[in-house]
């Protein structure tokens, strides 16, 4: 708005449009601005609010430990439910909070301000100062120490979560995400969903996987405690899909011809993108989709990227059958699982 307008002329644009500015409405002040009593009221519901953050954030912590995650869904669910209830209620209150003291205790009258060049002169500087201050008596936190205490005791805890959920990420991992479940001689069962106890294994033969079909298969003994002290992360690692198709159509490299079984292999289940499951087969194309970012793989060639942000191809398990026509890995998979980040930072 300019000089002009402000002063009540009439502006070209008021002109063109056959308008006058009507100017700003008339300002009706709030019961909090005459009312002492629903002043101190309103104080005490927007402290209320700060004080229900930190409970929220107390809440996350004791949730963390008390709603351990083990190995069942369930327990997963639970601990996710319970400690994102407690994030939620913490960071919803600290901006309801604010959303109330802004509303209700805050200056509110209306302004105007003109436009001005941008510049960093030392008056310029001076008025940023002068606005701080203006700011700080209008939001009245100097004296308001009830509002102020409460606000900076919940926004000193608000990242103690932060804390907690990268406590999950240490110590490092070692070579932990290099390594799976699979080894010479493992057998491949199907999944079937869930973690397979050792006695509900279904390990696959050779003679059952036909042309055009795909299995999602797991290393056989990731149900035993003794050899998975975490299975759900172990099944992350070592999910793979089986797939067989006409030996004629592989495109194998020499090195890698003893990796397949009568046109039968396996590759990882992980996108080499950013982690997500590969679960789309096209048996046609021999074409593997991932359904997040639309990575595409060629399973006659080794299963090389050829569409999307995948920077690699699947890693493959080399398989082979053992005495009794189960399929069985030849050893681990010879280079990392999921993102291209652990092949890059590979020891």
């Amino acid at each position: 708005m300019t000089s002009k307008e402000h002063s009540g002329g009439v502006s070209q644009l008021e002109e063109l449009n056959g308008f006058t500015n009507p100017g700003l409405p008339e300002h009706k002040p709030r019961l909090a601005d005459s009312d002492p009593r629903a002043e101190k009221v309103a104080e005490r519901q927007v402290a209320a609010w700060f004080i229900l953050s930190m409970i929220g954030t107390i809440w996350f912590i004791v949730a963390y430990f008390l709603f351990t995650p083990g190995e069942s869904m369930q327990s997963i669910r639970l601990h996710n439910m319970f400690v994102g209830l407690g994030a939620a209620v913490a960071m919803f209150s600290i901006g309801f909070g604010a959303v109330l003291w802004a509303k209700n205790l805050m200056s509110d009258h209306e302004g105007i301000d003109e436009r001005h060049d941008i510049g960093g002169s030392e008056e310029d500087q001076a008025i940023a100062l002068e606005i701080l201050h203006q700011a700080k008596e209008e939001s009245g936190i100097a004296r308001r120490p009830l509002l102020r205490n409460t606000l900076i005791a919940a926004l000193a805890i608000a990242p103690l979560p932060a804390v907690l959920v990268f406590r999950d990420l240490g110590p490092l991992p070692g070579d932990k995400m290099f390594n799976t479940l699979w080894q010479k001689g493992t057998r491949l069962i199907r999944d079937v969903g869930g973690i397979p106890s050792v006695d509900s294994e279904r390990p696959i033969k050779a003679d059952e996987v036909t042309i055009g079909s795909a299995y999602h298969v797991l290393p056989s003994g990731i149900g035993d405690e003794e050899a998975s002290e975490h299975p759900l992360n172990e099944k992350a690692k070592a999910a793979v899909l089986l797939m067989r198709i006409d030996p004629k159509e592989l495109k194998e490299d020499p090195d890698r011809k003893d990796w397949s079984h009568d046109g039968i292999v396996a590759y990882s289940k992980i996108c080499t993108h950013v982690g997500c499951p590969v679960a789309l087969y096209e048996h046609q194309t021999h074409h593997l989709l991932c359904p997040c970012h639309q990575s595409t793989f060629d399973v006659t060639e080794h299963c090389k990227v050829i569409f999307g942000p995948a920077k690699r191809p699947l890693p493959q398990l080399p398989i082979t059958v053992d005495s009794e026509g189960y399929l069985v890995a030849q050893s681990d998979f010879p280079e990392p699982v999921g993102p291209t980040f652990w092949e890059i930072n590979h020891p």
